[in-house]
């Protein structure tokens, strides 16, 4: 079946011709009377159809069906109207100083400006942007570029087009490495002031104070980690959107440790259980080992880092109560995992959940960390993973509060700039991504032989071009005299 072209150009002929195809053969006639062409035809409501066939026996339901059909074509032709500068709903010419929008983003070359809020259309003139400039983005009539915009959204909120955007996948993890450095110095400092066993033993706790102390729970909560941290690198191997996610993962756990760091350094909790040997490092002189200190500081803090604070790699640091640094990896990953996977893969989902829960009771088995800690780590990290993705997934409150949402979420403003919807979980085979991988390496190779390239023709032009030293200017002298001639 041929192309159909835009409704507004039909003529009553092509109206015909289009009645016939959805089983209307008997309605042509009559149509054809009244003179419908295109355009005519997008307008008609129901009563208007009946009043075109009154002269003939009608059955409602089909004037029903004939009625849902342009209003179909209506909808299939959005985009033509649009461009052409009718509105979709009324088909009304709209004026030529708006801009044009569907769901936040631009739909033709007639500068229109198009908003949908709770299934209504609004038209929104251009002399409103300088109040609300971050809820609309203005574009300039067939261009996309020098503007600032969000990805195209479907129907159902998923992105049509994204990015991977490597280089904020960098910046991400720079992130993430500067808060881990920094949360492996805030621990050591944590360790030198935790308080004195004696003086202070561990606090009434309902959980520890009835379950008994299990010496190899701690190890295995780190495991569970472990087989989490497996599936995720699997998700983000296949995944076909996998810089988004990494960035997001790496910012996420970033934001979640730099808040751990606070609440560590502002109250010293006691240790939890009597099991723990901890006490502060012997303190040296301030005057002349000031500088020594910090590096022996620096040095444990490198420890720490390079082990991932993991005991199973024999860390081992006291102080870090408040909240606990491995339920927020356990719950982090879980979430990241559920998220990015498919909703029918129940089995995985589950099994994630009860790494996580496990994860959570081996921590208080070990009397590593109070009940109030493991709470409050779940729900900082599953409360900012939540608040995170509601407005990555809705551009509508993404861009209503922009400037507070630049303010109290610079990252986030920064990050899903170019996201304008739901992040679509769609995967690559093996060979997709082989071929991905060639062809990285391939344009890796090619950016390296074109700047050695470069250093060589620099170099060789270096060496050609060499100083020329010219002779001082000596005037001639007489023989006789031995004196300079006059010239």
């Amino acid at each position: 079946m041929p192309k159909l072209s835009c409704p507004v150009d039909w003529t009553d002929k092509e109206v015909c011709r289009w009645l016939k195809t959805k089983n209307f053969p008997s309605f042509t006639e009559h149509f054809e009377k009244e003179n419908i062409d295109g355009k005519t035809l997008l307008v008609l409501s129901e009563d208007d159809v009946k009043t075109i066939l009154r002269k003939t026996e009608f059955k409602l339901g089909d004037v029903k069906k004939l009625h849902l059909s342009i209003q179909q074509l209506k909808v299939n032709f959005k985009h033509e109207l649009l461009e052409r500068g009718y509105d979709p709903v009324n088909m009304l010419q709209l004026p030529q100083n708006k801009l044009c929008f569907r769901n936040g983003y631009y739909m033709g070359d007639q500068p229109e400006y198009y908003k949908r809020q709770n299934s209504k259309v609004e038209l929104i003139d251009s002399s409103q942007l300088q109040q609300s400039q971050g809820d609309y983005f203005p574009f300039t009539s067939g261009t996309r570029e020098n503007s600032y915009q969000s990805s195209r959204s479907s129907e159902d909120g998923h992105t049509i087009t994204l990015r991977p955007e490597f280089t904020k996948a960098v910046i991400a993890l720079g992130y993430l490495f500067v808060v881990t450095w920094i949360t492996s110095f805030v621990m050591v400092i944590v360790h030198d002031r935790v308080p004195d066993m004696k003086r202070y033993p561990p606090l009434p706790d309902i959980f520890l104070d009835n379950v008994p102390y299990i010496p190899w729970a701690f190890h295995m909560c780190e495991w569970t980690a472990t087989v989490l941290v497996f599936i995720w690198a699997f998700v983000l191997i296949f995944h076909k959107h996998r810089f988004i996610l990494l960035r997001r993962f790496f910012a996420l756990c970033g934001t979640v440790f730099l808040l751990r760091c606070i609440t560590m350094l502002i109250t010293s909790l006691s240790v939890p259980g009597s099991h723990l040997k901890c006490g502060p490092r012997i303190s040296t002189q301030v005057s002349e080992d000031f500088f020594m200190d910090i590096l022996s500081k620096i040095s444990q803090a490198y420890t720490i880092w390079k082990n991932a604070g993991l005991s199973i790699r024999g860390v081992r640091t006291c102080g870090d109560y408040m909240f606990s640094g491995h339920s927020v990896v356990l719950t982090m990953l879980n979430f990241f995992i559920t998220e990015y996977t498919p909703r029918d893969l129940h089995l995985l989902h589950i099994f994630t959940w009860v790494l996580n829960m496990f994860g959570i009771f081996f921590i208080l088995s070990g009397h590593e960390h109070y009940s109030i800690d493991v709470f409050i780590a779940f729900y900082i990290t599953s409360r900012l993973f939540l608040y995170y993705h509601t407005l990555a997934n809705n551009q509508a409150l993404m861009q209503r509060d922009s400037t507070r949402t630049r303010i109290w979420f610079p990252l986030f403003s920064f990050f899903e700039a170019s996201v304008g919807g739901i992040v679509p979980n769609e995967y690559e085979s093996v060979w997709e991504i082989c071929e991905n991988l060639y062809a990285c390496c391939k344009f890796v190779c090619m950016k390296l032989a074109f700047v050695i390239d470069m250093l060589m023709i620099k170099s060789s032009h270096a060496l050609k071009a060499k100083p020329i030293f010219e002779q001082p200017y000596k005037r001639p002298m007489n023989k006789r005299s031995r004196k300079p001639k006059n010239l």
